[in-house]
């Protein structure tokens, strides 16, 4: 499970996070709320939204956990080739990851903001991070994130542009979050009330912040814009989901401001 992290940051740099951060050990499939599952892809998560006709599917984890996801989709009873979306909160390792094995099985259209195009179609280098504030946030970025880490490029085919709803599942807000990476979105899922929050913040010992940032004023700026809003449910890139009253989770930890009304009656 560990074998391609362990050989990145060394055995001793492994057994450091994991006993540090227990939550990032990963999870079992399992549901969210209704039509939403998790999928453990290493030490990151991905997302599986249930359509009627369609699955789409929000990140693609660690290189080489495309059986996880092929594997959650038989799951629910359905085929690969049922994958018609795959969309991503970023363009980092650790969400684009399987990408590539994805697309050739099953053919998804694919998504991503225009400032992360050009990593995922190259495969990197990417853009550097500064560890989090405080020295573990530094140690931990170190750990876990290599600028100069080389991935199978994937093609996007469709940017995505801020407050623009995307026609799929039912409807997904598209909310730009720059600061982790300039490119970052989170997503809100109209029909279930459920926010996709990338690495805006993560929910390993409670909420957090990711390991680093890009900017750290705009990443501070985005916390305080998602703890604005109105969700129920609530997914991590890494970390486990909140099922219910998530929004109260947000504001309490960056937000003071009234959340604005994101759902219609």
């Amino acid at each position: 499970m560990f074998s391609k992290l362990e050989r990145s940051i060394g055995a001793a740099g492994l057994r450091f996070a994991v006993e540090a951060f227990p939550g990032i050990l990963p999870m079992a499939v399992k549901r969210v709320i209704d039509g939403v599952h998790v999928v453990p892809m290493g030490l990151a998560n991905a997302f599986l939204i249930e359509g009627d006709d369609a699955l789409t599917l929000i990140d693609a984890g660690y290189p080489g956990k495309e059986a996880a996801v092929f594997g959650a989709i038989r799951g629910l009873g359905r085929s690969p080739d049922q994958l018609k979306h795959l969309i991503f909160t970023h363009g980092h390792p650790d969400h684009i990851g399987s990408a590539a094995a994805i697309v050739r099985e099953t053919g998804a259209r694919t998504y991503m903001h225009s400032l992360d195009i050009p990593m995922a179609e190259s495969g990197g280098p990417f853009r550097p991070m500064r560890g989090a504030p405080g020295l573990l946030g530094e140690v931990i970025c170190k750990l876990f994130f290599h600028p100069d880490e080389r991935l199978e490029p994937v093609a996007i085919d469709r940017p995505l542009t801020d407050g623009e709803t995307l026609p799929i599942a039912g409807g997904i807000e598209v909310i730009h979050v720059p600061g982790h990476c300039a490119g970052q979105v989170a997503l809100l899922w109209l029909p279930g009330r459920m926010l996709f929050a990338g690495d805006v913040c993560t929910n390993v010992m409670g909420l957090g912040d990711p390991v680093g940032f890009e900017n750290l004023n705009d990443g501070r700026a985005s916390q305080r814009r998602l703890a604005s809003l109105s969700f129920d449910a609530a997914g991590f890139g890494h970390g486990p989901p909140i099922a219910r009253d998530a929004s109260t989770r947000f504001r309490d930890k960056w937000g003071a401001e009234e959340a604005r009304p994101k759902w219609a009656a």
